[in-house]
């Protein structure tokens, strides 16, 4: 079919040249939001006395027609189009005629496009949001469920402090609430209309692009018509979050494939989310968890694409630009589909609470709070320091755990030790005595819990869908 842009060129493209040069194969992704935005254009165009009150009309009820269409299966978006922009207006002009053929008055694909992929990415980044608050809700649920649920803490993947599972999946809802937060940051900052910038330098038509840009939910209009054009910051940013939310996910996906493992064993992943070997009758694998800790990798490559791709572009437009869709809605697929099956597993993941207790004894992780006891009776730390890890040794030696042993045994160790002891270092006292704020206590998770509540309960989509 003749292009749009046809009458300056005297021969037709090179079919190689075209195809390599079209864009249908994925921006048809944005039909609905050209739709959006041609007929918030055509509206504003008639306010202004561009187009007649009739022809604004009949354009309206050809694209709401080709949407429909679209939408039910009775129009098909095909590679004779070179891109979703074609599609749309060589169907309105076909269904409607010359008025058609004013749809693209006071502006350019340059701005179309800009505003199309705007669209789409502030759509998905609530969608994301909305994602990653369910997840939240989640982890909430368990934090609430757990907050005398005892396990080892871990530094260096060795058994370092008595936490509880509330603490521990606490430290993720923090992650992912400021996975959320930026996500609002991003939306806040990208939330402002190209549509008008025209090719790069604006029209000479008398548009109104506030009111465009309030026809389509924007704060206002970009400030600069070069940058409008040619801006993808939003675009960067949006996968700078979602690699970050992926490199949270897999961090979390890492640990409950440890916890999995036979030598662990502090979770059981319900059959749903799991799979079995084609040879070993016995496995259970956490493949989900694997998944999501592999398609990270995928989603930082789309981020290091944009970014390479636009790091020698100059001003304003260029066609490099359009390499910014298809890694891009990869993306965004991968990230909504690790965060959706993530939340599944790990709603209906059953934790082995007594597991993780006696893992927590048996690892020494309550020998601080032993060094602490005979410092708060006049050793000082350096000597306690010494006189718990003779201690450890002789609990290694022995096959046992410092609580298991006898008072006797404990004043071989050092006279400072009384009966008091063994309340000192079990797990519920070793807990109970961190008070602060941020501290695996019950009051002080209590008290977080709630914050959190509050903060879910307040959460920013509700005011923004």
């Amino acid at each position: 079919m003749a292009q749009l842009w046809g009458g300056r060129f005297t021969k037709e493209t090179d079919k190689l040249v075209y195809n390599f040069n079209a864009s249908i194969s994925f921006d048809q992704k944005f039909y609905m939001q050209d739709i959006e935005g041609s007929i918030a254009h055509v509206v504003m165009l008639e306010k202004q006395g561009i187009l007649t009150e009739d022809e604004k009309n009949a354009i309206v009820k050809g694209l709401i027609g080709i949407r429909e269409d679209v939408e039910s299966g009775k129009l098909e978006i095909t590679d004779e189009y070179e891109d979703i922009h074609s599609f749309v207006e060589a169907n309105l002009i076909e269904r409607i005629g010359d008025a058609g053929k004013k749809l693209h008055t006071g502006r350019s694909r340059n701005d179309q496009v800009a505003l199309d992929m705007k669209l789409y990415t502030r759509a998905e980044v609530l969608q994301t949001a909305e994602l990653v608050q369910e997840l939240l809700t989640t982890l909430l649920d368990i934090m609430e469920a757990n907050t005398d649920t005892y396990m080892p803490g871990f530094t260096h993947l060795q058994k370092a402090q008595p936490v509880t599972l509330a603490h521990h999946v606490g430290a993720y809802f923090e992650m992912f609430k400021r996975d959320i937060l930026r996500l609002k940051d991003i939306y806040a900052r990208m939330n402002y209309c190209p549509l008008g910038a025209g090719a790069l330098a604006g029209t000479t038509y008398p548009l109104d692009r506030n009111y465009t840009a309030s026809l389509l939910g924007f704060e206002g209009p970009t400030l600069n018509s070069m940058d409008s054009v040619s801006d993808r910051d939003y675009i960067i940013e949006f996968l700078s979050a979602l690699s970050t939310i992926m490199m949270h996910l897999s961090r979390f996906s890492e640990e409950i494939i440890i916890w999995n493992s036979n030598e662990y064993r502090f979770v059981e992943i319900d059959d749903a989310y799991s799979t079995g070997s084609s040879i070993m009758p016995q496995k259970k694998n956490p493949d989900i968890a694997e998944l999501v800790r592999g398609k990270t990798g995928r989603v930082y490559g789309a981020l290091m694409s944009i970014l390479t791709t636009m790091k020698g572009i100059p001003l304003a437009y260029n066609k490099d630009m359009q390499e910014d869709k298809e890694l891009t809605f990869d993306a965004i697929d991968t990230v909504k589909g690790c965060l959706a099956l993530f939340n599944g597993m790990v709603k209906t993941m059953q934790f082995h609470k007594e597991v993780m207790a006696r893992s927590a004894m048996n690892g020494f992780t309550n020998a601080t709070d032993a060094a602490d006891y005979l410092v708060n009776r006049g050793v000082p730390f350096r000597d306690a320091h010494s006189i718990i890890g003779r201690l450890v040794l002789y609990c290694i030696d022995k096959g046992t755990s410092i609580d298991a042993l006898s008072l006797e045994e404990l004043k071989e160790i050092s006279p400072v030790f009384e009966a008091d002891i063994f309340e000192a270092v079990s797990l519920e006292t070793c807990v109970k005595k961190r008070l602060t704020i941020g501290a695996p206590g019950p009051d002080a998770m209590k008290e977080v819990i709630a914050m959190n509540r509050q903060f879910l309960d307040d959460c920013w989509m509700k005011d923004t869908m």
